[in-house]
């Protein structure tokens, strides 16, 4: 084994010698107090220790932290811990310019702290509300602070079957129908949620406005943005879904049952 170290530190010796004919290599050597005319493995290795160790601070230290954590957020795929991870580094930066006297570095991640610690609660938030939403709350009011304002008059239609649809819509105010199913619409219900799901993004059927009032909608692309950037609230969102297809489903079973009973009573009596 020692012959073994003894030859690799032999050699990387000699790449050493030949790399100090390298002016610019030398000029580096130089700058780090080395002689280039006699450089070893072990010399470089030292030198290169002690300069570590003379910059072990309390603020560098911070720094490095920093670093890691920042690495950390590019490699992170979802919202919640990108943002835990940026907030620690925030943290450490902003301790490495208070530590380091640097007025610049710890102001500007002293006010990156409370925006990410914001987006956060509010990521917290929606999934906190997306869970309650499994729970029977079908009305997926807690996506307004994402959602712009928009106002029908009676007789208004807000889009029709096969339409291209771009949009999802909460009701606020007023009365709406489905035509294809006869389905009235109050405040508080989501509208066009399920053309977000449809592979050609196409309306599965006609809502006209029947009480002038006010709806809430977010486009596709912010939906999907949200979508993405939490897996738990995708998970949610599919689950609410489904529940509004299930909802479809016994609506339309009860329509079909209702016919059959007319169907056999009107035959009971031609009887």
């Amino acid at each position: 084994m020692n012959f073994i170290g003894a030859d690799v530190s032999g050699t990387l010796d000699r790449i050493l010698d030949k790399a100090a004919d390298n002016l610019r290599f030398a000029k580096i050597l130089v700058q780090l107090g080395l002689d280039p005319n006699n450089i070893t493995y072990d010399a470089l290795f030292n030198r290169l220790l002690e300069i570590l160790l003379a910059n072990i601070t309390l603020a560098n230290a911070f720094a490095l932290v920093g670093a890691i954590f920042f690495v950390a957020t590019l490699l992170t795929h979802t919202m919640v811990p990108l943002r835990v991870a940026n907030m620690i580094g925030c943290m450490c930066f902003a301790a490495f310019g208070a530590l380091a006297g640097d007025i610049k570095t710890f102001l500007l991640y002293l006010l990156l702290l409370p925006i990410n610690g914001l987006r956060l609660h509010q990521m917290l938030n929606l999934v906190k509300k997306a869970r309650a939403a499994t729970a029977g709350d079908m009305s997926m009011e807690w996506l307004k602070p994402f959602m712009t304002t928009r106002k029908y008059r009676k007789g208004d239609t807000l889009f029709k079957k096969d339409d291209p649809a771009h949009e999802m819509l909460l009701t606020v105010t007023g009365m709406f129908l489905v035509s294809e199913i006869n389905v009235a619409v109050p405040p508080g219900r989501l509208m066009g949620e399920l053309g977000f799901l449809s592979p050609d993004n196409r309306r599965t059927a006609t809502i006209m406005c029947t009480e002038d009032g006010q709806v809430l909608s977010i486009t596709y692309e912010k939906l999907l943005e949200i979508y993405f950037q939490n897996p738990q609230f995708g998970y949610y969102f599919l689950v609410l879904t489904s529940q509004r297809l299930l909802e479809n489903i016994a609506r339309l079973e009860t329509i079909v049952a209702q016919n059959k009973a007319a169907e056999q009573a009107a035959a009971a009596r031609t009887n």
